[in-house]
């Protein structure tokens, strides 16, 4: 049994299908079909069910996936281990949205590069929304993100801060005249909102309960919200970490929103077929060890 049919059996389970799958791992569609075929006549019974272009594990299908995940991740553990001779080494994959990439993961990277400088780091930008197919698929070895529903129950999560979020204007805009701002105050207002997801949900979810009308922006860029806040075009609802030194400096306005005891988790977290080796267990208590400090500034 060949660990890369293993590895094709995976791809094709989790896609849904020979093509995708084969775009995936780079192989032919020929290829994946005579890797599929040799582990069926090893095992004895089809993997799958071939419904036109799409696939559908069989009962032994669904039964050898749970296999093939362990005796891939116990080949890569044995590499793992026979490569580092006593050091830490190897490449870590985190996927994290850009506030925790640019506030949060600077800190933790540059000391652990420090104790560590022979482990390649591969830091990319997530959306929340994608999270969980992406440690499912192995695209990151784990994730950080902030996001205040729970991902599904394949996926281990730790929590590490709640983080404050705050509702923003330029200092001179109208709404920072009043006591409490409800959902109402909102009406009309053009809001500068991040990617789908995240504590932009929580305040999606404030205004339409309340049945209210607004413009919005969407950024890929918390820096570019800051900034077209500033210049007065809108406001928008942020993480209290990114616009922290802006409050302080007297460039963006805290308004008094009626539900500022919302907030999001930022949450560590992997699959939980995933093997962590040695390396990425150091950076995550390292993290978790940065998190303490995080939570006295939350």
């Amino acid at each position: 049994m060949e660990l890369r049919h293993l590895k094709t059996f995976i791809i094709v389970a989790e896609s849904g299908g020979f093509t995708r799958a084969g775009e995936q791992l780079g192989y032919t569609q020929s290829t994946i079909t005579n890797h599929i075929r040799s582990l069926e006549e090893e095992i004895g019974n089809p993997l799958f069910d071939r419904l036109g272009k799409k696939v559908i594990l069989t009962d032994v299908g669904e039964h050898m996936l749970s296999y093939a995940h362990k005796i891939l991740e116990l080949s890569n553990e044995a590499l793992e281990s026979s490569q580092m001779n006593g050091k830490f080494s190897g490449t870590i994959r985190i996927g994290a949205n850009e506030s925790l990439m640019i506030y949060r993961l600077p800190a933790v990277l540059y000391e652990f590069k420090r104790k560590y400088p022979q482990v390649h780091i591969i830091l990319q930008p997530s959306e929340s929304q994608e999270l969980h197919n992406e440690l499912k698929s192995g695209k990151f070895d784990f994730a950080l993100f902030t996001h205040p529903e729970q991902l599904g129950t394949d996926i281990v999560t730790h929590s590490l801060v709640q983080e404050k979020i705050v509702l923003i204007a330029p200092p001179k805009h109208p709404l920072t005249k009043k006591v409490n701002i409800s959902p109402a105050d909102l009406e009309g207002e053009m809001l500068l909102l991040t990617e789908p997801g995240s504590y932009r949900d929580l305040l999606e979810r404030r205004i339409k309960e309340d049945g209210i009308n607004c413009s919005h922006i969407h950024f890929w860029s918390i820096e570019a919200i800051k900034q077209t806040v500033m210049c007065g075009l809108g406001i928008s609802y942020l993480p209290f970490i990114t616009v922290k030194e802006e409050i302080e400096q007297g460039k963006l306005s805290v308004l008094p929103w009626m539900y500022s005891e919302d907030f999001v988790t930022t949450e560590l977290a992997y699959h939980k077929s995933k093997w962590l080796t040695p390396t990425m267990k150091k950076l995550i208590k390292m993290i978790e060890k940065h998190a303490e400090k995080w939570k006295e500034f939350a």
